[in-house]
């Protein structure tokens, strides 16, 4: 007998109709052999079997178990002699038939999301034998897609950066939103985009995602920071779609399209005379509204006449310029300088040169600030020669010394003690002049080397010191004397003018016209006479 097994599926008003027919080859009729006219004999062939899909959609809320469809085969004539079965994945889990009708059901949710495709066999078997009725066949569970997941963002919220001033339609980001939907099945994961926060800054492409500016020369250093919130909408943006939203911080990046610009266009400044070189003396700022290295700034003095004298230098922020001294100052001299000043970017951006050189420039006005400094003497040493045979009150030469500074104080004159300890010297208070206080011996001190200072009236911690160097000459004021005993022989016939010998006299005086008389060792009388240097005399005898 000829039989079949029927999956059916149970519809309602809202589920398609599918019928999966599990069906065996016809028995096939062939001729029998030697019979002309014809005649066949039936044969039973192997079975091939034929399904289709269930389809069940997801998501069923209902209370009851969810009908699936219906297992039933031919020789099934309802009186619960035949036994179905179901196996493979969920079943008695997730799906369970009801052995006597075939019936299916669906007893879990079932979501696509989490799986789609179940892969069941189904099989008909005598229920007292426990023998197969019908072959083992195969069936498949599509789970049906509904509209019950709304696009993600899975990165966001997201950070973005485009330059200020970017041209109209400069990409910015692209978002991609994910619809855990199926996407071969109606419009349920087809996601257009739209911009709900940002207008009239930024605009978002509504089927690839991407956001880009939509307004041109927007400036940082008017506003930096902009909040943009993008949607993403299922069913291609229709009414009923399921959406989901991002948020996209955008900063703007800094361009150098500011120019420097000096705080001031006149800076005052002061410095004392006294500043030595590389003193700092102020600083200057060009401010430039843009930041990083689009605001370094590099200085330079272009004019003045404080330019030999002042420099500039950059700070190592790169943004201030040092003005310090360059050479020593003196308020008697030159009071003030000016000096001009020009400040440049060092990173110049040529897109934005039209509006002017990014540079500036400004004065500078330097006063020298006077320093009460100590007496200056009109030389840096002295020298003066004075006789041994000097009269005390002698004076010898005069020191002068002056007030360097505009208030001109008075100076007031004094030997420093430890230079002259024996008080050879004296110098009056107030005029400078030098004179001797003793007598002055060069045979005992042929040098004196004095220290003389200067101090001013009203300020005495303000001193100053001058060395000042005396050379006693000499004059003839020692007889020569012999260094030792002389004895010498002459014999009674020597004559008149014969050197005999000669003495060593001990001369401390400097003069030439010496002669000393003396008697021989008899007594004769005899002349000392110089003949040839100071220190060497010879003498002679002369008859008497």
């Amino acid at each position: 007998m000829r039989t079949q097994l029927d999956l059916r599926l149970a519809v309602s008003w809202w589920v398609p109709l599918t019928l999966l027919m599990v069906l065996p080859h016809s028995f096939v009729a062939e001729p029998a052999e030697g019979d002309p006219g014809g005649s066949a004999l039936l044969q039973r062939v192997k079975r091939g079997w034929v399904w289709n899909q269930f389809f069940v959609l997801e998501e069923y809320t209902g209370l009851e178990p969810q009908y699936i469809g219906k297992l039933h085969s031919d020789m099934d004539k309802g009186d619960g002699s035949i036994r179905y079965i179901l196996t493979g994945e969920g079943a008695g889990t997730t799906f369970t038939i009801d052995d006597s009708t075939g019936d299916i059901h669906a007893i879990q949710r079932l979501d696509r999301e989490v799986k789609s495709l179940y892969v069941l066999r189904a099989q008909a078997r005598n229920r007292l034998t426990d023998m197969p009725l019908e072959p083992e066949s195969e069936l498949f569970v599509k789970i049906q897609d509904i509209n019950d997941n709304e696009p993600k963002f899975l990165d966001g919220p997201y950070q973005a950066t485009v330059p200020e001033m970017s041209k109209v339609g400069t990409p910015v980001i692209q978002l991609t939103a994910t619809d855990a939907d199926d996407p071969t099945y109606g419009n349920s994961a087809r996601v257009v985009y739209s911009i709900l926060e940002g207008q009239p800054y930024f605009s978002v492409d509504a089927k690839t995602g991407m956001v880009r500016v939509s307004l041109a020369d927007m400036d940082r250093e008017t506003r930096e920071n902009y909040t943009v919130v993008i949607q993403a909408k299922d069913m291609g943006g229709q009414l009923g779609g399921l959406a989901g939203t991002t948020t996209i911080n955008i900063t703007l990046s800094d361009v150098n399209d500011n120019a420097p610009v000096f705080e001031k266009r006149l800076y005052q400044m002061s410095v004392l005379e006294s500043a030595p070189m590389g003193s700092v003396v102020g600083r200057i700022w060009a401010k430039d509204r843009d930041v990083g290295v689009n605001a370094d700034m590099k200085y330079r003095i272009i004019d003045g006449d404080g330019r030999d004298t002042f420099d500039i230098s950059t700070d190592p922020t790169n943004r201030f310029g040092i003005i310090m001294v360059k050479k020593l100052l003196d308020f008697e001299k030159k009071p003030s300088y000016t000096l001009k000043v020009e400040g440049v970017n060092t990173h110049p951006d040529l897109t934005f040169q039209n509006p002017g050189p990014f540079k500036d420039v400004t004065i500078v006005h330097v006063s020298v600030e006077d320093v009460d400094e100590p007496p200056l003497f009109d030389s840096a040493a002295y020298y003066t020669e004075l006789p041994e045979d000097a009269e005390i009150g002698t004076v010898m030469g005069t020191v002068t010394a002056r007030d360097p500074d505009a208030a001109n104080n008075t100076v007031r004159y004094s030997i420093e003690k430890t230079s002259d300890p024996d008080k050879f010297f004296y110098i009056e208070l107030t005029s400078g002049s030098l004179m001797t206080m003793r007598s002055l011996d060069r045979e005992e001190i042929s040098w004196h080397n004095i220290t003389v200072l200067a101090m001013e009236m009203n300020n005495p911690s303000q001193i100053s010191s001058v060395s000042v160097a005396v050379k006693v000459l000499d004059v003839n004021d020692n007889p020569p004397s012999l260094t030792h005993y002389l004895e010498t022989y002459v014999c009674e016939n020597a004559k008149a003018g014969q050197v005999k010998t000669t003495a060593y006299p001990s001369r401390t005086s400097m003069t030439l016209d010496a002669q000393i008389n003396f008697c021989g060792p008899r007594r004769w009388p005899l002349k000392l006479v110089r003949r040839f240097d100071w220190f060497v005399s010879s003498f002679s005898i002369h008859g008497i």
